[in-house]
């Protein structure tokens, strides 16, 4: 079996791509992209807007549209652009790169979560005071 899978130039993918093996994109995926410890890299035709999460390093040669986190490191060729933010520990920005967006060095890569609801709190209840009856004399 391969470690390098690679989406030609004709293919276009929506949804979630998931694997663990390094990925070359030279055609279009549109969604997420989990790449647990592997390399992705985005060429020249390749056109991605995804999320991208858990890769160990991602090279973007082509057009990335949307959210990197990478374990160790995202390099943006002179060829390549890039529009979202970035977290992992080293960034490289060729010369002639575009880039717009934030990069996080500081803080380590977070695993994807899925969004849990917070847990319901017990309320409780206080019936009205009533007032004391007053007495007439």
């Amino acid at each position: 079996m391969s470690d390098k899978i690679s989406i030609g130039s004709s293919m276009h993918i929506k949804g979630e791509l998931t694997g663990k093996e390094d990925l070359t994109i030279d055609g279009r995926v549109d969604g997420q992209i989990l790449l647990t410890g592997h390399q992705l890299t985005i060429e020249e035709n390749g056109h991605v807007t995804a999320e991208i999460h858990d890769a160990s390093t991602v090279i973007v040669r082509g057009t990335m549209i949307g959210n990197i986190t990478a374990a160790d490191r995202v390099e943006i060729a002179s060829q390549g652009s890039m529009r979202g933010d970035i977290r992992s520990p080293r960034i490289a920005l060729a010369d002639g790169s575009r880039f717009k967006g934030k990069i996080d060095t500081q803080a380590k890569p977070v695993a994807r979560r899925t969004a849990v609801p917070p847990a319901p709190t017990k309320a409780t209840a206080t019936a009205p005071r009533t007032p004391d009856p007053v007495s007439t004399s």
